[in-house]
């Protein structure tokens, strides 16, 4: 790793920066190269390091069987029993394995919608403003894609670069779909594949980090160049242990951190929580004071509430007498079902895609009793999918701390009707196109990677904590920037629209600053 990015080993340069931000995912590292050309200073604090470029990066055992990249800490059931959550602290977050699905939510996502279980509630802004962000976060992390091919979201703007194109197992599949009636489309998806770009459409993307860095994630897409541009300094191995305000509790002063065993006080005129929904409503929480005994910004009652994860499954088909021989097997999705249903159940489903290509050490954790040369059979001759179903809010699915500071956990899934309907129907589908044997499982309470609205925003103080800019209604520069402002979890992979409000924040965080800094006197600015 070049010197040039790796973070100050005896702390930050300076006691004071317009803005501190914590975290450095899709929400944080998206939002540090957001105000790098904005005339602000930015400190951008990681509890983890870089992921190192390796030849393990690459290899199912040593990612799947021996979980080499795995470093979060245990959290806890509220039956007090541990497990370890899809959660990764490096530069560049958990965008460091994820599978690179850079999707719009829908216009109707914005809106309030109806499911059978309750409602999905509108959000504090709408589609038509969200939209120049989703251009922005489309250029900067290099999606591919097509943009006539999915009628639920008309678009009249092209992905920045074509979409990359199927392999003739997928494409076989695709035109079965469509044989059938449905509208296979292309995953927008992340990835070098630029003319002289660097991604080769290996067998371990999904789930696997780049060995080549041709994944667009937070750190290669939008870290590095922040700190390259002079005005983002990172500092790695810092764990934020509480976010500081003045007395009256009305503004954050700054953070309190560890930095490589050392306790570290660092002022800011603006601090942004990117944390991820878990760890930054837990950060919040720790950060309770005289002012804000239940947790900073948390006067609703409603910081670590709300918790959604979207319910899941995969669903692998496999014929037998024919090898799928894709190396590169997420390129298609199916929306056929997002905003319908069926006659039995009239209400939206979820959306189906596929995965990256399964790989027999990739399972073997899920399925320890069956030898290893048998599930590689039968993964070279399957095809796998990934559905989803909108998890809905619910205030009881939560996020605390325990006595000693652990993070706990209590989530109930929900809308889980929808979720059967869609696993039944696409059982079928699959079967029709050439799968004759299907298997499905359900994920639990582990599998959090699209974790989402613990610190929602929201027009009302009472039933929300942030307002649409992201800014905390009881604490005047406190923003939180991840998916734990999010009201809802649409039935897609949150990743852009992460990025997308970072860009949109931004903009607010870079105004405010200014006029800030336009009512300072010499003697106060010299002090900063």
């Amino acid at each position: 790793m070049s010197d040039a990015y790796v973070g100050e080993p005896t702390g930050p340069s300076k006691h004071s920066y317009d803005v501190v931000i914590v975290g450095s995912g899709m929400g944080g590292g998206t939002l540090a190269y957001a105000l790098a050309d904005s005339g602000v200073d930015v400190l951008l604090i990681e509890r983890g390091d870089f992921l190192p470029q390796e030849k393990q990066n690459w290899d199912p055992r040593e990612v799947f069987e021996g979980h080499r990249y795995a470093n979060a800490e245990q959290w806890y059931d509220p039956e007090g029993r541990p497990f370890s959550p899809g959660t990764y602290y490096y530069v560049g977050g958990n965008t460091k394995l994820y599978g690179s699905s850079l999707v719009r939510f829908r216009r109707e996502d914005f809106q309030s919608t109806q499911h059978e279980d309750g409602e999905s509630p509108e959000w504090p802004f709408t589609y038509d403003d969200f939209a120049p962000y989703y251009a922005r976060a489309e250029q900067v992390y290099r999606v591919h894609g097509d943009h006539t091919d999915d009628p639920t979201l008309p678009r009249d703007e092209p992905f920045p670069y074509p979409a990359i194109g199927h392999e003739p197992p997928v494409q076989e599949a695709a035109d079965a779909l469509r044989r059938l009636g449905y509208t296979p489309s292309n995953i927008p998806l992340g990835v070098d594949l630029r003319d002289g770009g660097g991604c080769i459409r290996c067998q371990t993307c999904d789930g696997f980090p780049c060995r080549v860095l041709a994944k667009s994630d937070a750190d290669v897409r939008c870290v590095r160049p922040a700190v390259a541009s002079g005005s983002v300094e990172l500092l790695t191995n810092a764990y934020a242990e509480r976010v500081l305000t003045d007395e009256t509790g009305k503004q954050a002063t700054g953070v309190r951190l560890r930095h490589r065993g050392t306790e570290v006080v660092v002022d800011a005129r603006t601090v942004v929580v990117s944390c991820g929904a878990v760890n930054s409503a837990a950060l919040l929480l720790r950060s309770a004071n005289a002012a804000h005994p239940d947790g900073l910004a948390n006067s609703s009652g409603m910081v670590g509430r709300n918790y959604m994860v979207h319910n899941n499954s995969i669903m692998v088909g496999i014929n037998p007498l024919k090898k799928n021989t894709s190396e590169f097997q997420k390129t298609l999705y199916i929306n056929d079902f997002y905003t319908h249903g069926t006659a039995d159940h009239p209400y939206p489903l979820g959306h189906v895609q596929l995965i990256g290509k399964l790989q027999g050490e990739m399972i073997k954790g899920q399925r320890p009793l069956i030898p290893k040369w048998a599930l590689s059979q039968a993964t070279a001759r399957s095809m796998d999918w990934w559905l989803f179903t909108e998890d809905l809010p619910d205030p009881d699915n939560r996020v605390t701390l325990t006595d000693d500071g652990n993070i706990q956990i209590a989530w109930t899934p929900n809308n889980t009707r929808a979720h059967e309907v869609l696993v039944r129907e696409v059982r079928k589908i699959l079967r029709k196109i050439g799968y004759p044997f299907v298997f499905s499982q359900g994920t639990g309470i582990e599998v959090n990677s699209h974790q989402a609205g613990t610190v929602r925003a929201g027009t009302d103080p009472a039933t929300s904590v942030l307002d649409a800019d992201c800014r905390a209604h009881d604490i005047d520069n406190l923003y939180v920037v991840d998916s734990s402002f999010f009201p809802s979890l649409p039935v897609m992979n949150p990743a852009l629209s992460i990025a997308a409000n970072a860009f949109r924040v931004a903009e607010s965080i870079a105004d405010r600053i200014g006029k800030t800094r336009s009512h300072d006197t010499p003697a106060q600015s010299a002090s900063l």
